[in-house]
């Protein structure tokens, strides 16, 4: 077995450590050494170690209706449950949009949910409608289980699905859904969500397309430290898979399970951050994905001081000011950050804000 310093020196390389490797740095590496390894790395990995890079978008839901049965979701609602149920219509979109336009945003987070009727002609109707009103807008929409739900209820193949959504305007694939890439997690916390390999398949159909698309974990519920490993190798094994000259993963962006009112919750299972074990995970991060670009400090999770810190540990961008975010904050993430704030936090850090598009072209 190699020694700690044997490991760096591979990580250094960009050479692809093995899981016991990256299970031993996990589990044995000082904080304060494996932090400044990975911010090595984070330095050798940008074009300007200087600069952290920030965007404005908006998050706007789709329909709230989902048959998912994610555990960790205050959100959704069931299809029977009327009274709560909702599709945004065009002129709520228009006006979201509007908003986030006169603050300087350039692109549109589409995230719903499983919902049983709306199939393959609702979002080719809802894009190309969107991107005729507002060509310049980037759509950053769905996510791999969505994409294989609504090819299920279509009767489409998933890269059918995909071809149909780029030509009708999605412009790229976020990485929801993907909570613990293992098997026996998604059983357990989203029973009725598309497997594992669902999620990788659709992600690697987008990447053969040349679909810019991004990578996340959401930690901190039932899994072990272990099997957060498996899914950043999953991830990296992926991104080693697409075609010379496609983008593939853009970004890794790992957050915190909040748990307050969820069912998770009332299982006994509680989220609590620590902003050792979120460093931790981002340091190991930059080590494990020798070929991912981008790593995102989730502020929105962990807050500002401890995603300053990240920027420090291996992560080189701060995310979005997320002019509207509704699924996570329903679980009890209540930090908040508008265009000043999240520069001058940037800033406070040590480094020079620059602001982004989604494929991490500077804008300013």
């Amino acid at each position: 077995m190699l020694s700690l310093c044997d490991i760096y020196k591979k990580a250094r390389a960009r050479e692809a450590l093995s899981f016991e490797e990256a299970c031993l740095l996990y589990d044995h590496a000082p904080l304060a050494e494996l932090a400044r390894e990975a911010d090595v790395l984070r330095r050798e990995s940008v074009d300007d170690e200087s600069v952290v890079t920030w965007q404005i978008d908006r998050n706007v839901n789709t329909t709230n209706v989902c048959v998912s049965g994610c555990l960790f979701c205050n959100f959704h609602c069931k299809p029977h449950q009327t009274d709560r149920h909702f599709i945004t219509t065009i002129d709520e979109y228009c006006s979201k949009i509007e908003r986030m336009l006169a603050l300087g945003g350039d692109q549109l987070l589409l995230q719903g949910g499983m919902h049983p009727s709306l199939r393959i002609d609702f979002y080719e109707g809802l894009f190309r409608e969107l991107k005729t009103r507002y060509p310049n807008v980037r759509l950053h929409a769905l996510g791999a289980p969505e994409v294989a739900h609504i090819a299920r209820i279509s009767g489409l193949s998933t890269r059918a699905t995909l071809e149909r959504l780029v030509a009708a305007g999605l412009d790229s694939l976020p990485g929801a859904g993907a909570e613990i890439l293992v098997e026996r997690v998604r059983r357990a916390i989203s029973p009725a969500k598309p497997s594992v390999e669902s999620w990788l398949s659709v992600m690697h159909e987008a990447h053969e397309m040349n679909l810019p698309t991004s990578a996340t974990m959401m930690y901190g519920h039932i899994e072990t430290s272990h099997e957060r490993i498996e899914h950043l190798i999953r991830i990296r094994d992926l991104q080693a898979a697409v075609p010379a000259g496609n983008y593939g993963f853009i970004a890794f962006i790992p957050w915190i399970f909040r748990s307050s009112g969820t069912r998770l919750e009332a299982q006994g299972i509680t989220s609590h951050l620590s902003p050792t074990e979120y460093i931790r995970i981002i340091a190991v991060s930059r080590l494990v994905l020798n070929n991912i670009r981008n790593i995102q400090a989730s502020w929105l999770t962990v807050g500002k001081q401890t995603a300053q810190v990240a920027l420090h540990s291996g992560a080189n961008d701060m995310g979005s000011i997320m002019i509207e975010e509704n699924v996570v904050s329903s679980a009890g993430a209540n930090n908040r950050f508008d265009a000043e704030g999240i520069q001058q936090a940037i800033r406070e850090a040590g480094f020079t804000p620059r602001l982004r598009d989604q494929l991490y072209r500077y804008r300013d």
